[in-house]
């Protein structure tokens, strides 16, 4: 993913994180991402993240965000290399920021544990008494051309890494129509909070390869929650063994999961560039953080 982060240990001033993430997340208008990450001092951790989608809406985690604010934090000398603890919107995660001599670093997210049942998604629980495990759902809609060029498999997966996914395996990801298939499922009435949506394609027991629509921001080219609900979702069913490697359209992470703990992702955490915005900033109604 492409976030923008800003660095409140040194920048202090009040703004309305939603309203600045859509500002800044526009491709034509401001600098362009996928949203927008706030890296904020913490009372129970190294650091505390928060994450704006592209449409401004808060979401309670993002796998690939929390790595690079491990490398944020290690580079800028607010935390060592080694062990570090971010706090997330779905509480402490442990990472292990690695040694690096470059603007790249190899970060390691204990990404906690998955949940499975339907209230800790959430789905519509009216509509299933047990865990969402390759489920013939409605959501997907009925049979189209695509489901052939695909080789769609229509059941379903549901897993919460603390945020939303359903996932859904295919033959071919290439032949999926994200951008039409992405916002139905994303905002079906089965799902009270949206969702993620992901389509995957196994290429071996330990390799996948997948394609995302992320709540929130639409087509992404990466999501380390999304690969790691994938690890999770292959195992549970069968597909894939617990330690993966996942390819998706902006680079590859290694996953593992032994079908009880916490699921665990690695991969790389690069800084493009530093600026500063001198845009419009907007203000809180009351200027106060809230």
């Amino acid at each position: 993913n492409d976030y923008v982060y800003i660095d409140r240990f040194a920048e202090s001033a009040s703004f309305d994180p939603a309203a600045l993430a859509r500002v800044l997340a526009d491709r034509h208008r401001g600098i362009g991402g996928d949203g927008l990450i706030l890296v904020e001092p913490s009372k129970k951790a190294v650091a505390r993240m928060r994450m704006f989608n592209a449409d401004g809406s808060e979401s309670e985690m993002c796998g690939n965000g929390v790595r690079c604010v491990g490398h944020i934090v290690v580079s800028r000398g607010y935390a060592a290399v080694g062990n570090l603890t971010i706090e997330t919107g779905r509480g402490i995660l442990d990472l292990v920021v690695s040694p690096s001599d470059s603007r790249i670093s190899q970060v390691r997210v204990d990404m906690g544990q998955p949940l499975l049942e339907p209230a800790d998604i959430p789905v519509d629980s009216s509509l299933m008494n047990g865990p969402v495990i390759d489920s013939v759902s409605a959501v997907i809609g009925k049979h189209s051309d695509w489901w052939d060029l695909a080789r769609l498999d229509a059941r379903m997966t549901c897993v919460s890494m603390g945020n939303p996914h359903a996932i859904f395996y295919c033959g071919d990801v290439e032949k999926v129509p994200l951008e039409t298939v992405g916002p139905i499922i994303e905002n079906h009435s089965f799902f009270p909070h949206r969702v993620n949506v992901h389509f995957v394609e196994c290429q071996s027991n330990n390799r996948v390869k997948m394609v995302t629509w992320e709540r929130g921001s639409g087509p992404t080219q990466a999501c380390g929650t999304g690969a790691s609900a994938v690890c999770v979702a292959g195992r549970l069913t069968g597909r894939t063994d617990g330690t993966i490697r996942a390819e998706l359209p902006g680079g590859e992470l290694e996953l593992s999961w032994d079908g009880q703990g916490s699921v665990f992702m690695s991969g790389p955490a690069e800084e493009v560039f530093q600026g500063v915005w001198e845009g419009l900033v907007p203000r809180l109604a009351d200027s106060s953080e809230g």
